[in-house]
């Protein structure tokens, strides 16, 4: 599977499904509004991609891309200019 021009794919890392508030109230992935990005590793990148790799872990905005079925696996395919941070 090969990304093209400016392309990525990635793999979303599944975040702790429950977390606590300041307060201690407990709170699910849905009820956390506040969350804009997504933690991801990257699979694949396009031709014209630059400073990212494969096997980096992204952050992302929430509300792009698209997903994509490969051998029973969910793989998610976003824009470079989606990418917000490179750890």
């Amino acid at each position: 599977m090969k990304a093209i021009g400016s392309n990525i794919i990635i793999d979303k890392i599944k975040e702790a499904p429950v977390s606590k508030t300041g307060g201690g109230l407990l709170l699910t992935e849905s009820q956390r509004q506040d969350v804009r990005y997504k933690k991801a590793k990257v699979v694949n990148c396009g031709d014209l991609v630059n400073g990212i790799k494969e096997g980096d872990v992204i952050f992302y905005d929430k509300h792009a891309g698209h997903k994509v079925e490969i051998d029973n696996n969910a793989y998610y395919v976003i824009r470079l200019q989606d990418v917000v941070i490179v750890l």
